[in-house]
Order: C-alpha cells, then sequence, then structure tokens
C-alpha cells in the first residue's frame, strides 16, 4: 500500500528507538539502564491523584469543550500571572493533549507549503518533524557549544528570509539544558520584532532550574514581545504527569481558536479527568514540585562530577531540566567507533547502558544523558561507561 509523502519523509524519534532496543534487551533478561527517558522518575504527587479519582466518581467522565475545560483554563491564567506576572483571558489559552499536542496543532494552523521555521541545534527531536508535516521547511541554526547551546540575535538575523515565519525558543532547553537570559532573550526579541516574526516559546521545563536561576519566558519582556509570542507549556514534567497528556498553548486569540477549531476534528477534547488533575496540579500545594526540583539539582551536581572524569567526555554543566549533553568526540576516537550512533549501539551492546545519540537532535557529536533516575541507577550506569571507555581504548 502506497503511504503518503508526509510520512515518509519523517525521521523517527531517536529517544524511542533507543528505548525500544534497551526495552527489548530488558524483555531478553538483561540487566540494562536506561537513561533516555525523558520524564520524572517520581509517581504524579497524591493530592493529584487523589482529585482525579473523585472526578471519576463524581462523573466526570465525559467530553469537555474542545479547547479545554473553562476551570483549568482559568487556573492556567492564575499561574501566568502569579509566575510571570503575564495576563490572559480565556480565549487565549487552549488546553491540549500534551505539549507535544499543542506545538503540532499550532504549526497546523500557521504553516502554509513552504513556510519556513528557525529550529537553533541542538533541538528536541519533534520540532523539525512537526514541521515538514505542516508543509513547512526547518531552518537549523546552530547553538555553539562555545555559547552554551544558544544561538545569537546576528545568527537569527541571519538566518531570515522571506519565507521566514516563526523561530521556536526552547528555554530551560531539551536535550542541553541551556537557560536563555533576560538580556540575550531581548536581544533575539528585538530580531523577531524587526521581521515580524512569530516566536514559539517552549517553556515545559520552566519549573526545572537549579542554582539559583530563573526562569524568564521571553513574553515578560515587552507588550510588542507578547503580542507575537505562543508559549507552550504543560504539567507533564513540572508535576511528572507525562502519561496524563495535558499541555497547552498561550497566546494570539485568532491563532488558539484557529488550534481550537482543528483539535475539534482530531481529538476532540483533552481527557476529562486528567483535566481535573492537571487543576489539583496547579491550585493545589506546590511542596512535591519543590521537593522534586531539590532532588534533580543534587542528583545533577554529583552525576556531573562523575561524568567529566570519563576519558573522552567534555560537558557544559547544564542549569536546568534533567539532561546532560556531553561531547564525546573525543571518546569516539578513542575507542575508534565510525560515529555517535555507532558508539552509542556498543555502549547498550556491550555494557547495557542506553544513552540517545545526539544526531536525533542536531548535534552529531554529543549525547543525551538523563539523570532523572536515582543516584544508585546513574552512578553504575557511570561506572559502566568508564569501563566501556577503558576495555574498547584503541
Amino acid at each position: 500500500m502506497k503511504l503518503a509523502n508526509r510520512v515518509k519523509a519523517l525521521t523517527p524519534s531517536s529517544t524511542l528507538a533507543i528505548t525500544a532496543k534497551a526495552n527489548a534487551l530488558k524483555a531478553e533478561g538483561h540487566d540494562v539502564i536506561g537513561l533516555g527517558a525523558g520524564e520524572p522518575d517520581f509517581n504524579t504527587p497524591e493530592h493529584i491523584i487523589q482529585q482525579a479519582e473523585k472526578a471519576m466518581h463524581e462523573g466526570y467522565t465525559k467530553y469537555t469543550p474542545s479547547g479545554g475545560l473553562m476551570p483549568l483554563k482559568q487556573s492556567i491564567i492564575r499561574k501566568f500571572e502569579e509566575d510571570q506576572q503575564l495576563s490572559y483571558e480565556p480565549g487565549e489559552v487552549i488546553v491540549t493533549t500534551g505539549a507535544k499536542h499543542a506545538l503540532y496543532t499550532l504549526f497546523q494552523v500557521l504553516l502554509d507549503e513552504g513556510d519556513e521555521v528557525i529550529v537553533p541545534t541542538p533541538y528536541w527531536v519533534s520540532y523539525p518533524e512537526q514541521v515538514k508535516l505542516a508543509g513547512g521547511t526547518p531552518l537549523h541554526v546552530e547553538g555553539k557549544e562555545e555559547n552554551g547551546f544558544k544561538i545569537t540575535p546576528e545568527q537569527l538575523a541571519d538566518s531570515i528570509s522571506p519565507r521566514t515565519k516563526a523561530v521556536i525558543l526552547n528555554s530551560p532547553s531539551n536535550p542541553t539544558g541551556a537557560i536563555y537570559t533576560k538580556e540575550e532573550l531581548q536581544a533575539l526579541g528585538d530580531i523577531c520584532v524587526q521581521h515580524d516574526l512569530l516566536i514559539i516559546s517552549d517553556e515545559i521545563y520552566e519549573k526545572l532550574v537549579y542554582f539559583g536561576e530563573q526562569h524568564m519566558s521571553i513574553a515578560q519582556l515587552s507588550p510588542k514581545l507578547k503580542e507575537r509570542t505562543i508559549i507552550i507549556n504543560g504539567v507533564s514534567k513540572s508535576h511528572s504527569m507525562t502519561g496524563w497528556r495535558i499541555g497547552y498553548a498561550a497566546g494570539n486569540r485568532d491563532v488558539i481558536q484557529a488550534m481550537t477549531n482543528l483539535v475539534s476534528h482530531s481529538t476532540s477534547n483533552p481527557t476529562s479527568i486528567a483535566q481535573y488533575a492537571a487543576i489539583a496540579a496547579y491550585d493545589g500545594s506546590q511542596e512535591p514540585v519543590a521537593e522534586m526540583n531539590q532532588a534533580f539539582e543534587q542528583r545533577l551536581n554529583h552525576v556531573y562530577d562523575l561524568l567529566v572524569k570519563i576519558p573522552g567526555f567534555k560537558c557544559e554543566k547544564p542549569k536546568g531540566a534533567f539532561y546532560l549533553f556531553p561531547n564525546v568526540t573525543e571518546a569516539i576516537r578513542l575507542t575508534g567507533f565510525e560515529n555517535v550512533d555507532k558508539w552509542v549501539e556498543a555502549l547498550l551492546e556491550y555494557e547495557k547502558v542506553a544513552l540517545v545519540p545526539g544526531s536525533g537532535f542536531g548535534a552529531p557529536d554529543n549525547v543525551r544523558l538523563s539523570y532523572a533516575t536515582s543516584l544508585p541507577i546513574l552512578e553504575e550506569a557511570l561506572k559502566r561507561i568508564k569501563s566501556f571507555m577503558e576495555k574498547h581504548r584503541k
């Protein structure tokens, strides 16, 4: 059967591919340590689970409005006001089936064939694929390692063409954990205003920042920037609710209405029970969020110190998210493998440690390592990686 051209051009998710290989080895009885997961290892906080159960017992198991429950929209609006001093109205917010779905829907309503979207590298694996699915063209601009994996205003300006419609900013970043400062965002924002670009601000990791850093949304900087920014967020990472699939977008009313119209013909609505759980996430105690954040910071400090002692590893210490993104160019050279993908495959085969190759993020010199698992497991994984380097060093 002939498939549509749009899916033939898709690149499979490298994170899901490595997870599938690791799971297959586990099923065969191997002791595999998977560090590819993009989700917290903590369970959803108890008060959120209780609210979901309460909603089920009270009969809130039916369809909801396509754009999300009004009480949840109000919770999101209050969150924006309290955290970022941003003011939105219900018509400027849509609740979606995860933040990934918010991004997918946004590209579908924004892009015509050939429209360009600037995608800084390293990027989250789904950005370019979603742009292509909407008929657009992803333009990759390298966030250089010496600049903390962040693009500069000069790079942004030089990449703009008459077909450029939008730029994606992801801060804190997946896969690098990099955070843009207020000054950096302002400089990029000035270019966007000058060239009339839409800003897609993916802020899903906003609560996961460390060492006294503060998350800043580009929409906070001025009314002009808020007008042209669509913020993407959700409860998946902040409240350990990845499986509940609740994300949202906030911004221009016409864009949000178009997204709402589109989802009315696709998903109909996000799961009703998960929406009530998300209300509890934002309106209830934030203590579990703070505890999780503290645990991630402790892990980061410990694991980073161990990682940089491994021969051939060079790593920028991140300030957000829950990933390390070391450069392994020297490690690959020392062990004689052809490229990062072959090196990662061999590590999984010989030491049963699953990392994600940076090639899937547009950074073929790096690997992504998630520290969203316990310290003993992380220590064992790094011990195995060090052993792998010693055994295969040429």
